[in-house]
């Protein structure tokens, strides 16, 4: 893990909250609760971070059917 990698906040991130941090770098996508990428991270190649979004775009919209 020796590439610069830029970190991006949560979307989802509530002031004062617990985050997730995203940084995506040529060997693919790494995934921390610090900014600075210390601590644990997660890290997992381009395609399974795809399918990792896609999963969770198709529940989110199906819970959003739900009266």
């Amino acid at each position: 893990m020796n590439e610069p990698l830029s970190w991006q906040k949560s979307s989802y991130c509530a002031q004062g909250e617990a985050c997730v941090y995203v940084a995506h770098g040529p060997t693919g996508t790494r995934v921390a609760q610090r900014a600075d990428g210390g601590g644990p991270v997660v890290a997992v190649d381009s395609g399974a971070w795809a399918a990792f979004i896609q999963a969770v775009r198709a529940a989110d919209l199906q819970s959003s059917r739900k009266p």
